[in-house]
């Protein structure tokens, strides 16, 4: 099952490419995604239960601590945050839209999830750095209050790690928008 994710994000491609072979040969864990993003980046996206993921950015870290940008593991993520990492949510377009964009992958991750756990949003999509010069971003949806707090709560915890680079709320996204985005 699972219940856990973790991400490495590394500033070299070729690092990035061994790092991510050594992480899925060091603990039992799911590789769900190993690609070069902007501008010259490489992610490596994982999940399992949680001593594995663990155990993986572990070994991760240690080898490629010197082009490593950042990192995370969280332990109980909430299960919309996989398929909005795909783009194969399945949500209704109504309702507000909120969106976060972030500096880093992981921040966008731990966006998503934060809103999720807050509030009564459905998650649309985690875009991680692909054509977006490094940077990622995360939109749901819902009433407009519930996207408002999800959006006031990702604000506050990114914008004291320094990963925050916008944020709105949108109250009644015209259809066409919504017919781009799901």
């Amino acid at each position: 099952m699972k219940k856990a994710i973790g991400l490495l994000e590394y500033r070299s491609v070729t690092r990035g490419m061994v790092c991510a072979d050594t992480v899925v040969k060091s603990a039992g864990v799911e590789l769900l995604q190993a690609a070069t993003v902007c501008p010259g980046k490489f992610l490596v996206l994982i999940a399992g239960d949680v001593g594995s993921v663990q155990s993986a950015i572990e070994s991760g870290t240690v080898i490629g601590e010197d082009v490593l940008i950042d990192q995370f593991i969280l332990a109980n993520v909430h299960d919309a945050v996989f398929p909005a990492l795909n783009a194969t949510s399945n949500v209704d377009p109504e309702g507000a839209l909120g969106i976060i964009e972030t500096f880093t992958a992981a921040a966008a991750v731990v966006a998503a999830d934060l809103a999720a756990k807050t509030a009564q949003v459905e998650l649309i999509e985690i875009r991680l750095a692909r054509g977006l010069g490094g940077k990622s971003f995360v939109t749901f949806n819902g009433d407009v209050g519930s996207v408002t707090v999800a959006v006031e709560a990702v604000t506050k915890a990114l914008a004291e790690e320094g990963t925050l680079v916008d944020q709105a709320v949108i109250p009644n996204p015209h259809r066409e928008l919504w017919q781009q985005l799901v």
